[in-house]
């Protein structure tokens, strides 16, 4: 089918244009199958077309669709509320709804700047946040998000990210040199009584798929604690079971001050949410903030609170931990035999594999080749990173070791044929 009437501006992988999926697949009209590890870049966590969240949505759609939030509160807005609840640390108690992650990020800032009546947001270098006006001025990973759409919003601040491998660190020398950098930016551009929060992503996503160490993230907490500034988490895609846990943060045992969500909450339909303690929300001055769909589509708050529930249900976090770890060890083999593979990371079923050249330098082109190759293939993988040299593995959390051993048989061919014959096993 022709696609001329679609704006050029959107980037495309494929030009697959699927009528139906199940599950880890996507099938095309002529009943092609394809495995797809993208996820809709980390939205499809319960798999296409999950049964249950099917099944909720058609029931809503028959008794309600709308009901706009500053006129009525629909019950279902309130029974997601409460289901988050369950799922979020008991300081987090009240939730503001959105369409999508970056109104949900702009929400939190807005939220921050009005609890605490200062100004500045520190974020981190490699960051993705968004492409609105707001969120383009705290996105750092690639130029392109900004590109010619100067000027942007003042009061962003950037500072560096624990990203060993780029630094050629161990984590806990990147951590140190890190969060020496976040005190003197605190000292030389933004002074804690004009900042009013930081924004971190616990995994950079189009920034590489970089875990942040452990320890960074628990010492960032206490710095911002100490100076009075909000800790934001931008679990927009590390959200949702994603990591291995519900949310990323939960690895550090630590409680956010703003949790902002997304993505996966809506099993594909369009919602946001930003959650934080009820006093916070308090702050944040009646009517100076809302839309016309944040919260009032009925159908789409019934596909949420359906999907936190299979999410427990069906123990989706905990499958994440379990295929991710296996993952991880698969990939490690491949990397012991293909040294183009500079490191391989990442936390539960949020995995990259980032291509280096022999002189240490960012091997985009491998990338890209292997990334095209799986595609011939039928297998679905995208690329990440600043230098575009990250292969990010995204499957929905319901894929079981059957999936890994399709996926992974087709990236160890695309491998054998852009990089050659692999390094043989010793022993």
């Amino acid at each position: 089918m022709p696609t001329d009437s679609l704006s050029p501006v959107w980037s495309h992988l494929t030009t697959l244009q699927p009528v139906r999926g199940e599950g880890a697949y996507l099938y095309d009209a002529d009943g092609q199958r394809y495995l797809d590890f993208t996820c809709g870049i980390g939205v499809i966590n319960t798999g296409h077309c999950h049964p249950r969240v099917v099944k909720a949505i058609q029931d809503q759609a028959a008794r309600l669709l709308f009901g706009q939030m500053n006129v009525v509160i629909t019950p279902q807005a309130v029974a997601l509320a409460d289901a988050l609840r369950e799922v979020t640390p008991p300081s987090i108690d009240t939730f503001f709804f959105a369409n999508s992650g970056a109104e949900a990020t702009e929400a939190a800032v807005k939220l921050a700047r009005h609890a605490t009546g200062k100004t500045n947001i520190v974020v981190f270098q490699g960051s993705f946040h968004g492409r609105t006006a707001q969120t383009m001025a705290m996105t750092t990973s690639k130029t392109v998000y900004r590109h010619k759409y100067h000027p942007l919003p003042s009061g962003i601040v950037v500072a560096p990210f624990p990203y060993a491998h780029y630094y050629g660190m161990t984590e806990d020398e990147v951590s140190a040199f890190c969060l020496h950098q976040f005190e003197t930016l605190l000292k030389s551009q933004a002074a804690p009584e004009d900042t009013a929060a930081v924004i971190i992503e616990p995994v950079l996503g189009e920034g590489g798929y970089v875990p942040a160490p452990i320890g960074f993230l628990r010492r960032l907490r206490e710095l911002c604690a100490q100076h009075g500034i909000l800790f934001v988490a931008d679990e927009v895609q590390t959200g949702f079971g994603r990591t291995g846990k519900f949310f990323c943060f939960e690895h550090a045992n630590l409680e956010p001050d703003i949790i902002i969500m997304a993505k996966g909450l809506g099993s594909g339909l369009p919602i946001s949410a930003v959650g934080a303690p009820h006093a916070l929300m308090q702050k944040w001055v009646t009517g100076s903030h809302g839309g016309t769909y944040g919260g009032g589509s009925a159908v789409v708050l019934a596909a949420a609170l359906e999907t936190v529930r299979v999410m427990q249900d069906e123990h989706l976090p905990e499958n994440a931990a379990q295929m991710g770890a296996l993952l991880m060890a698969r990939l490690h083999d491949l990397q012991t035999r293909y040294p183009v593979i500079g490191e391989v990371r990442g936390r539960g079923l949020m995995v990259g594999v980032e291509f280096t050249a022999p002189d240490g330098q960012p091997d985009k082109a491998t990338c890209k080749a292997v990334a095209a190759h799986c595609l011939q293939h039928r297998l679905l993988l995208l690329t990440c990173g600043t230098y575009e040299n990250v292969i990010r593995w995204i499957p929905p959390l319901i894929i079981t070791e059957a999936h890994l051993d399709e996926a992974l048989a087709v990236f160890e061919a695309a491998l054998q044929a852009v990089v050659g014959t692999p390094t043989p096993l010793h022993g």
